[in-house]
């Protein structure tokens, strides 16, 4: 569990010891490089899982998504397409500001190991040639979200982030 700024401070008001101080001071340090890793993280792939999301409803449309899956080989193409694109959408979106990050990103995790087991593995590595190196990319990064959560700077954090929250999981 990561200490607050303010514990931390205190440590190094009670530590007489120089060599705490400065790990002290590491320990603070690396705190906002993770703040800072987990946003940009958080809202380069929530706008990466819009963006494909918008592209399912506008650009392809959903009957021509529901046409692709099931050429594809996605079981239940019908159910699927308009599912997955807003999940994507909405998903993304909630990414971006995070909101419910934890859930959303969890399903979309799923979402992109569903796309590489059903449609890309069988194509090998590159995009190029339709293989697997987004999906999986954007699958590891979505379950690192899940796993990690929002951030400090987000949504959640604001909602749920309080000691005493029984939501303090969503932060």
């Amino acid at each position: 569990m990561e200490a607050s700024p303010d514990a931390l401070r205190t440590a190094c008001v009670k530590e007489t010891n120089p060599q705490s101080i400065r790990t002290v001071r590491i320990s603070m340090n690396q705190s906002t490089q993770t703040t800072t890793a987990l946003t940009i993280l958080r809202v380069i792939a929530g706008f990466l899982f819009a963006a494909h999301g918008w592209q399912k409803f506008n650009e392809f449309t959903i009957a021509g998504t529901q046409a692709s899956f099931a050429k594809m080989g996605v079981p239940a193409a019908e159910v699927a397409a308009p599912v997955v694109a807003t999940l994507e959408l909405v998903g993304g979106i909630a990414l971006i500001l995070g909101v419910l990050t934890r859930v959303f990103a969890a399903l979309l995790a799923l979402d992109m190991l569903g796309a590489l087991f059903l449609v890309h593995a069988s194509a090998g590595v590159f995009v190029a040639t339709g293989g697997y190196e987004l999906v999986l990319l954007l699958a590891a990064g979505a379950a690192a979200i899940a796993l990690a959560g929002a951030g400090r700077l987000s949504a959640d954090a604001a909602l749920f982030g309080r000691s005493d929250s029984k939501l303090k999981v969503l932060a």
